[in-house]
């Protein structure tokens, strides 16, 4: 009968492989081609009961380290598990991995694990892990500019604030003041009379800016 994979048992049958290694105590200290262990498996699954169980029955060396330098606090996922590793089993929680880099720095360089990376942070005695400026960034904000616009900002003067006031056709003024002075004002009839002069004035503008857009294409 071929032997389970210690492996996949540190994953999802943490007692099944403890089973395995009292029979066969050799396996809990192996690795696999890339240096993987069984207490990389138990740390980042978090089975804390099977760490306590390779390190203190059967001896494997708590800071134990794959190809990359990492030992299994680097893989951990939980803060209960990181606590288990430093308080209870002394894993070197200064330990540095190939690239320079503690557990609690890869873990925030690949932004993973913040409860865990903060945890150690304070065991490490570092300080806290500056917060991102949310409020630099205005929910719902603009797009960018696309690179071939430009835009000038700038004040308006007064006279181009009052140009439009005196673009007003006098004609359309003038029967809106008439409109105003009735003592009808407010009738239906009135009140008809009036938007039926706004619409005009309205189409008449339409009409003016579309023929004024026209003759500055074409010229």
């Amino acid at each position: 009968m071929a032997q389970p994979n210690p492996y996949l048992l540190a994953c999802d049958n943490p007692a099944a492989l403890l089973d395995l290694l009292r029979s066969n105590p050799a396996i809990a200290s192996s690795q696999d081609e890339s240096g993987y262990s069984l207490l990389h498996a138990a740390a980042s699954y978090g089975h804390t009961d099977l760490l306590r169980a390779l390190v203190k029955e059967f001896n494997v060396d708590v800071n134990l380290v794959d190809e990359d330098g990492e030992t299994c606090l680097f893989v951990t996922e939980q803060p209960k598990v990181a606590r288990c590793l430093v308080e209870e089993l002394g894993v070197d929680y200064n330990k540095t991995n190939d690239e320079g880099m503690k557990a609690y720095e890869k873990m925030e360089s690949e932004e993973e694990n913040p409860n865990v990376s903060a945890y150690l942070r304070e065991v490490s005695g570092a300080p806290a892990a500056p917060v991102a400026d949310s409020s630099a960034g205005a929910l719902n904000a603009p797009p960018p500019i696309p690179g071939n616009m430009q835009v000038n900002v700038g004040t308006m003067s007064e006279q181009e604030m009052n140009a439009g006031e005196a673009e007003v056709d006098p004609e359309f003024k003038r029967r809106i003041d008439e409109l105003a002075a009735r003592d009808d004002f407010n009738s239906e009839a009135t009140q008809n009379e009036l938007r039926e002069l706004v619409m005009d004035a309205i189409a008449s503008s339409s009409i003016e800016t579309n023929e004024r857009e026209s003759r500055q294409r074409t010229q």
